[in-house]
C-alpha cells in the first residue's frame, strides 16, 4: 500500500507531529484481528503503541471503543487503512461464524470452516473463525483426507479410494483422518463398509441426514457425521437438530460482511 512513500502524509502533515486515533465499532459485532492490526503499525513505525480496550472473540456494540493507537501523526495515517481493511475483514468473518454458532447453541452440533478463503489470507481467515466460536476443519490438502465426489469418480468407487488411501495411512502417515464425501443413503453404506472415520454428507436432504444418523445410533456408534451444503443461517438450525456432529459452511469465509469500524483521530 505505501510503496515508495504516502505522499499525502508526508506533504501535509509536520514530522514531529505526534497524535493518537481510537477504533469505534459502527455495528454490532465479533472482533478478530486486534494483533494483527497492532503489527501493522509497529511495521509501519516502531514508535507506534497499540492498546486494545477488548479482545479477539468479544461482541461489541454500535459505539464501543475496541482499540487505540498513539504515535507519529505520519505513521497512524499510513497505517490506517491497512489496519482497517484486516481488523474488518476478521471482525466480519468472526461475527457471521458467531451468528451460526449462536443459532444451534442448543444443539450438539459444531460449525466448522472450509477451504473456500481468501488467497493469501487462510491462516487469517481460519483464525477469524475459532475467534467468532466456530471450529477449524483441515487447514490444507496435505493435514486431512478428504475424499470428494470427483476422487470417487476417478477411483471408480468409494471403495478402490479408501483402498488406495489406506497403504498410506496405515504406513507412515497413520494419524490422518479419512473423510469421504456422500451424497445418498447407499453411499454412506459403503462409506461405513470402508471404515472411514469421517462422512460428510453433501448437499443431503435433513430427513436422510436424520436416518443415517439414527442408523449410527443403532449401530452403537461410527464415524464422525458432517453435513455440507446449502447452509445457511435459514436451514442451519434444522440442519443441526437431525444429530450430526459438524456442519461445514463455506459462507464464513467466502460471503462474510465486513464489520463498520472506524478510524478516528482525537
Amino acid at each position: 500500500d505505501i510503496g515508495p512513500g504516502d505522499i499525502t502524509s508526508e506533504w501535509t502533515v509536520p514530522v514531529d507531529k505526534t497524535s493518537s486515533a481510537r477504533f469505534v465499532a459502527k455495528a454490532a459485532g465479533t472482533v478478530a484481528g486486534l494483533d494483527v492490526a497492532e503489527w501493522v503499525f509497529d511495521t509501519v513505525d516502531k514508535k507506534t503503541t497499540f492498546r486494545t480496550q477488548v479482545a479477539d472473540g468479544d461482541i461489541v456494540r454500535s459505539g464501543d471503543q475496541i482499540a487505540t493507537v498513539v504515535g507519529p501523526a505520519r505513521a497512524l495515517l499510513t497505517g490506517e487503512r491497512t489496519a482497517l481493511n484486516f481488523l474488518q475483514r476478521m471482525s466480519g468473518v468472526a461475527t457471521l461464524t458467531s451468528r451460526f454458532v449462536r443459532t444451534i447453541a442448543h444443539t450438539n452440533a459444531k460449525i466448522l470452516d472450509t477451504r473456500k478463503t481468501i488467497p493469501g489470507w487462510r491462516r487469517l481467515d481460519k483464525y477469524a473463525v475459532s475467534s467468532g466460536g466456530g471450529q477449524n476443519h483441515r487447514f490444507g490438502l496435505f493435514d486431512m483426507v478428504l475424499i470428494k465426489e470427483n476422487h470417487i469418480e476417478a477411483a471408480e468407487g468409494i471403495g478402490p479410494a479408501v483402498f488406495g488411501v489406506r497403504e498410506h495411512v496405515n504406513g507412515k502417515e497413520g494419524n490422518l483422518k479419512i473423510e469421504v464425501e456422500v451424497k445418498n443413503l447407499v453411499e454412506f453404506e459403503e462409506a461405513l463398509m470402508a471404515d472411514v472415520d469421517w462422512v460428510m454428507f453433501d448437499n443431503m436432504d435433513v430427513d436422510t441426514m436424520a436416518k443415517a444418523v439414527q442408523q449410527i445410533k443403532e449401530d452403537g456408534g461410527g464415524p464422525l457425521l458432517e453435513a455440507s451444503g446449502n447452509v445457511t443461517l435459514t436451514t442451519v438450525k434444522e440442519i443441526a437438530e437431525s444429530g450430526v456432529d459438524y456442519i461445514s459452511v463455506g459462507s464464513l469465509t467466502h460471503s462474510a460482511v465486513a464489520l463498520d469500524i472506524s478510524m478516528l483521530f482525537r
